[in-house]
């Protein structure tokens, strides 16, 4: 099974509007398109009921001390965690590709509704409602897709790892609060194949990707 983008290429950089968040000369950081990026498939298995795909950052940091503080940096070589973006099942195997903006159009305070979606599908709850939990004005559930936004001040460039499962069942055995750790193990024994494709992003003004 093969997965390409006509947004960015395998290990190319993510473009600013498929980011929550690009960098700002004056404030580091500003809002960014938050769109989903066209996604496409081929080379399925004869035997797939339907697909899940998942959007993780392996490369967050592990600890919060230095991240987006001023006269710091966030060291390349701190442990790293992941953090996942984008939790999408039940995408019937009829499907072949996602289109730009067809799950997200913009950045939408306290999350988007969920975990209804777009082709039939559900979308899981992604690791944004954990990291603004403490924030009243975005508080919330954050269903679906919610692109980069890592730390202006990070060493490291972070991968975003796109993975698209083929599964011998048509819907996932997974209810409750969708997350990562959920959707991953409903999946096992039901996954015929997988293909991933890897996106590139930093909001640090002194790497250039």
């Amino acid at each position: 099974m093969q997965l390409f983008s006509e947004s960015f290429s395998d290990h190319g950089a993510i473009p600013g509007e498929f980011a929550f968040c690009v960098a700002d000369p004056l404030r580091h950081v500003r809002l960014g398109g938050n769109r989903n990026p066209h996604l496409a498939w081929r080379d399925v298995p004869a035997a797939t009921q339907s697909f899940v795909l998942i959007c993780a950052d392996p490369d967050v940091p592990s600890r919060g001390d230095d991240v987006n503080r001023e006269g710091s940096v966030v060291s390349a070589s701190l442990p790293r965690v992941e953090f996942f973006h984008w939790l999408l099942v039940d995408l019937p195997a009829s499907a072949s590709e996602i289109r730009a903006g067809e799950f997200s159009t913009v950045v939408t305070p306290r999350g988007k509704a969920g975990p209804s979606a777009a082709k039939g599908a559900r979308q899981g709850i992604n690791d944004y409602t954990g990291w603004f939990d403490g924030d009243p004005d975005m508080r919330g559930d954050y269903f679906g897709y919610d692109g980069p936004c890592p730390p202006w001040n990070d060493e490291l460039v972070h991968r975003y790892v796109f993975t698209l499962y083929a599964l011998d069942v048509a819907q996932l055995p997974a209810h409750g609060p969708l997350t990562g750790a959920v959707i991953r193990a409903a999946m096992a024994g039901h996954i015929l194949d997988t293909a991933t494709l890897t996106g590139r992003y930093t909001l640090n003004p002194a790497i250039v990707l």
